[in-house]
């Protein structure tokens, strides 16, 4: 989890769990958007109406220099809030949730609203409650109802596992996707980049830099890429190389070889 997780009792949520062949996409997670609802304590009572302005001011693009308690380099970075929503006040505890990129730190963000309340805060408790499409409601579960899973599985029933356990092509939901030809499948499992003529559709909103999903015509992930054209660009185009690949997914083969050496 971004905000540190490790040795932090407060900080609880989803945490998406890859399998196998599942885990070469995992990135498609690390990179999307996150959902946290956070308990913030200010050191100081203030006006609801002035938290809620401060709030809605702390959306859009953010500079962020992450905390002396983080894993990574503490240079300043930018990062986007999606939205911000005051949902309770009791006191000078302050309940809100936040949409926000990958990598943005809410700690800082409760020190942020600190500083420019002047009153003070910090973050008491936090709760991710979506992690690109997967949320709470969606997909996730706990450890107990695993552990009884897995103990109905040694009985013979595979069905309480298999509930748990979800295609990975459902990680791409929110991301740019490319659909191509089955003759460049094979090609793609070995790592080539993907050219122009190996594409058959892809989503309108594709723009250069976008970690993109490649699927087949069948729906079935078969890499990560990193666009290196627009959509447009794409459909203009007649040859050139559409998205560098980053991270194989399907299994070498599993396609017939329709490229030579």
């Amino acid at each position: 989890m971004e905000e540190g997780a490790q040795g932090h009792p407060g900080v609880t949520g989803v945490l998406p769990i890859a399998l196998n062949e599942a885990t070469k996409a995992l990135r498609i997670l690390l990179e999307g958007g996150k959902e946290y609802v956070c308990v913030m304590q200010l050191h100081e009572s203030v006006q609801e109406e002035s938290l809620r302005k401060v709030l809605e001011e702390l959306q859009g693009e953010v500079y962020q220099r992450p905390p002396l308690r983080s894993s990574v380099k503490r240079t300043i970075r930018k990062r986007i809030i999606y939205y911000n929503q005051l949902l309770e006040v009791k006191d000078r505890y302050v309940l809100f949730k936040i949409g926000c990129e990958a990598g943005t730190y809410i700690r800082k963000i409760c020190y942020d609203i600190g500083q420019i309340l002047g009153s003070g805060a910090h973050m008491k408790e936090l709760r991710r409650t979506r992690v690109g499409p997967f949320t709470e409601d969606r997909g996730a579960s706990n450890l107990e109802a695993l552990a009884d899973a897995c103990d109905a599985l040694k009985g013979g029933d595979e069905e309480p596992l298999k509930s748990l356990i979800h295609p990975i092509e459902e990680a791409f939901e929110l991301q740019p996707k490319i659909v191509v030809r089955d003759s460049a499948v094979d090609a793609l499992c070995h790592g080539a980049d993907l050219a122009v003529p190996g594409v058959i559709s892809l989503d309108s909103s594709m723009k250069p830099g976008d970690l993109v999903g490649i699927f087949t015509l069948k729906g079935e992930v078969v890499a990560l890429g990193r666009a290196l054209m627009s959509t447009e660009e794409v459909l203009e185009a007649e040859k050139g190389l559409v998205a560098k690949t980053e991270r194989v997914v399907m299994k070498q083969g599993t396609y017939p070889r329709f490229w030579k050496t």
